[in-house]
């Protein structure tokens, strides 16, 4: 795959997180894992970011029992909005982007 089609790859399955959680990082990973080094490492970062994501997801409406939920479902809507806007732009630029590791455990290495 050439370089600027991993670029557009790469930036629009960060971007398809915000909207469609982890499915476009799991279908780009399957997929493009093979079609270049560029692409295999945005798609595993994407991925491991948006499965962290969904877990923070599932604790927060777990707890919106205890109303400390809402505000735990907020922090993680903001927080994957922001970050995967930040992966975007530098998949864009073609530059290598890793999640703070406070906010993606690792599933796939």
């Amino acid at each position: 795959m050439r370089p600027e089609d991993q670029r557009l790859w790469s930036t629009l399955i960060h971007v398809g997180g915000i909207i469609f959680g982890f499915l476009p990082a799991l279908i780009g990973y399957l997929v493009l894992k093979d079609r270049g080094e560029f692409i295999r490492e945005h798609t595993k970062t994407a991925l491991n970011f948006q499965l962290t994501i969904l877990i923070g997801y599932i604790v927060g409406y777990i707890l919106t029992i205890v109303l400390i939920g809402a505000v735990i479902v907020l922090a993680v809507w903001i927080i994957s909005i922001v970050f995967a806007i930040i992966a975007a732009i530098a998949a864009n630029k073609g530059e290598g982007y890793t999640y703070p590791k406070w906010c993606a455990i690792q599933f796939i290495k």
